[in-house]
């Protein structure tokens, strides 16, 4: 079993079996035939993996762990908020007529903001931070604008990263508002500890813990069938992240510098609505 299969399970039958339903409210998002897409979920939920020990990818079901990727790096590396960017389809019904998903995202990460050592973007300021400051405790971005939210298509959910050096290991706390247990939660993971390793890439740093806040932890009521089979599926070890040795820069990772190595999964032969 791997670590990310046991802390999914953990959290879905706590959600399952004690949460709280708002069924009956009125609810923002709604299923493509127009019925509410009501919740059953908990509060402030907190997990940690262990980057050094494993990646903690999910083996209870398939991860398309280079879709996960892609998308990391459309916002953390390209800092873009086009959909034009992104090799997936997964931004196409939040982006505009220009393919635009407005100030959001990528979009904050590359606003430069004034600092006494430069201009720099949120981004550019850690990897400065990690080189020239690394036991700093300022290190963190947050994406969560207030003054943009009218102009963004949808609200960030993982909003905020910690980072926070511990002896030669990079740590970090990922905070979430928001997460759609089935569909985003063992994604959002995956991208968080492969940035988490780009990051100590860059700065000579081992990867260390990655902690991860949630705040509302849902379950949409149309997923738990899906649920309930999924952590039933059989388990397996967690597979082994292997990046191009050669790649220490920041910018110049790709999709292709990141593999699985002994990635077993049981993939799951159902189609996955999405509420919006």
């Amino acid at each position: 079993m791997s670590v990310a299969d046991k802390i999914f399970i953990e959290n879905c039958k706590e959600i399952l079996e004690d949460g709280i339903s708002n069924k009956g409210t009125y609810v923002r998002p709604h299923w493509a035939d127009g019925a509410p897409a009501y919740t059953i979920k908990k509060f402030g939920i907190v997990n940690r993996y262990d980057l050094g020990k494993e990646f903690p990818i999910q083996t209870i079901r398939k991860i398309n762990f280079k879709a996960a990727i892609d998308e990391i790096l459309w916002i953390w590396q390209k800092k873009s908020n086009n959909v034009a960017d992104l090799n997936s389809k997964i931004w196409d019904s939040w982006a505009d007529e220009h393919g635009s998903i407005g100030k959001a995202y990528g979009y904050q990460l590359a606003q430069k903001h004034r600092y006494k050592e430069g201009w720099f973007d949120q981004v550019d300021r850690v990897l400065f931070d990690l080189k020239f400051d690394p036991y700093s405790r300022r290190i963190m971005t947050n994406i969560y604008n207030h003054t943009d939210l009218f102009e963004m298509n949808l609200y960030p959910c993982a909003y905020s990263l910690t980072l926070n050096v511990c002896e030669d290991k990079l740590c970090g706390i990922l905070n979430q508002r928001s997460q759609d247990m089935l569909v985003a939660n063992n994604w959002n993971v995956v991208q968080y500890a492969v940035l988490i390793h780009m990051f100590a890439r860059a700065s000579g740093l081992q990867a260390g813990e990655l902690v991860h806040v949630i705040a509302d932890a849902h379950i949409y009521d149309r997923h738990i069938p899906i649920i309930e089979k999924i952590i039933e599926n059989p388990q397996y070890n967690a597979p082994k992240l292997l990046i191009n040795a050669g790649k220490t820069d920041f910018y110049s990772f790709a999709v292709e510098d990141f593999t699985l190595k002994d990635y077993k999964y049981t993939d799951i032969a159902c189609k996955i609505e999405v509420a919006i």
